[in-house]
């Protein structure tokens, strides 16, 4: 009779649900077997991603290829991308700007969170206390210049600014957009924000 193995003797649940002793670290997101899309690691703890808003889809896909179309050539635009923060921190932010030079391989699973020039958040219900607090934080600790966080009001989208202060190493406010978001920092952007929530209309007759 052979000897049970490992997963045998812990049942039929998936590996990744009961985490080793000092919690799971950044190079099991890539070898864990049937991780859901979009597993983030924050603190040594998997972060399962809920179902995505309609907000959340379209904001996501509106700085995705707004930025593509503005960012300078020497920068890359990469949606719902992890990025190594340290041994116990691989988030996934939802949009990101990173140098040019970090992207070899069409294989890669991760960036090095020194590569990140801009971090983009859109805030569902599920993450607002991670969007707003926890990950600002990681974000600024691992020297990324630029974080914007996106969030719902009421149907129509806001955005808030932040740059790092390099005295502190912490982020700092630089301005809420409503309606329309200019900014010259990361690279210059001018974004009509009310096009994340408007109703695409069919063209009339002519």
């Amino acid at each position: 009779m052979p000897t049970p193995t490992h997963d045998d003797t812990e049942g039929p649940g998936p590996k990744w649900a009961v985490p080793p002793e000092g919690g799971w670290t950044a190079d099991d997101l890539d070898t864990l077997p049937n991780l859901p899309r979009h597993t983030e690691l924050i603190d040594g703890s998997l972060v399962f991603a809920c179902p995505q808003t309609l907000f959340h889809s379209r904001a996501v896909s509106f700085f995705e290829w707004q930025l593509q179309s503005l960012v300078p050539p020497e920068l890359e635009v990469v949606r719902e991308f992890t990025i190594d923060i340290d041994r116990y921190n691989r988030p996934e932010p939802d949009v990101i700007v990173v140098d040019g030079d970090v992207i070899r391989d069409a294989n890669q699973t991760r960036f090095p969170a020194e590569s990140v020039r801009l971090a983009i958040e859109v805030v569902s219900p599920e993450s607002r206390s991670r969007d707003r607090e926890t990950k600002p934080v990681k974000y600024a600790r691992a020297t990324i210049p630029h974080y914007w966080r996106v969030e719902n009001h009421d149907g129509r989208a806001v955005v808030y600014v932040f740059e790092r202060e390099p005295a502190t190493g912490a982020y700092t406010s630089t301005g809420i957009f409503h309606d329309r978001m200019k900014v010259s920092v990361p690279f210059p952007v001018d974004l009509d924000l009310t096009a994340i929530t408007a109703r695409r209309r069919a063209a009339g007759p002519e």
